[in-house]
């Protein structure tokens, strides 16, 4: 069990959030501690204004005001907290909406929208899930993406399949009714 007189004999920082933005290795109860981030996400704060282009490989955490475009490669999730506003093209992994965001999400992975969260926009991602209470108004693409070569190719598979059937039960069906 982790004890503070423990922390104080060793010489580690007592603050959770330093060592974890340190670099130094953590024993697994102290890390159990930090809910399993094991590392800070960068923050822009209520009362931060930015417009422009914001790219990085951290994770993010918007709660200001944000305009221009958001992109997070690697393996990055973005967080709009319940007083951030973005009026940008957001890019990244994972995207988790309190928020309101306005314009194209580009979610890699998941985008989940909290019972807080607004987006009005264009969405695209592979996985989507939305609370009570959340507000999605624009155009979902969700699930994974086909090759268009392979979807012309089923499209025209199904068309020659279903083409002859489908008018054999029509007929029936009309016949059915008429008796």
């Amino acid at each position: 069990m982790w004890k503070k007189e423990d922390v104080k004999t060793q010489g580690v920082a007592e603050n959770p959030v330093a060592v974890a933005g340190s670099g130094t290795s953590q024993s697994s109860d102290s890390s159990s501690s930090l809910s399993g981030l094991p590392r800070a996400a960068a923050s822009i704060s209520q009362g931060i204004r930015i417009k422009g282009e914001v790219t990085g490989t951290e994770d993010l955490f918007v709660d200001g005001f944000v305009e221009g475009k958001l992109n997070l490669t690697a393996n990055s999730c973005l967080t709009v907290g319940p007083n951030g506003n973005v009026k940008a093209d957001l890019n990244a992994r994972e995207i988790i909406v309190r928020g309101r965001v306005e314009g194209r999400v580009t979610a890699r992975d998941k985008l989940q929208i909290g019972s807080t969260g607004q987006i009005t926009g264009e969405v695209q991602t592979d996985r989507l899930a939305i609370e009570d209470g959340a507000m999605l108004r624009g155009k979902v693409e969700a699930g994974k993406q086909v090759k268009p070569v392979e979807t012309k190719t089923a499209a025209a598979a199904a068309a020659a399949t279903t083409s002859k059937p489908s008018q054999q039960p029509t007929a029936l069906g009309s016949e059915t009714a008429a008796d």
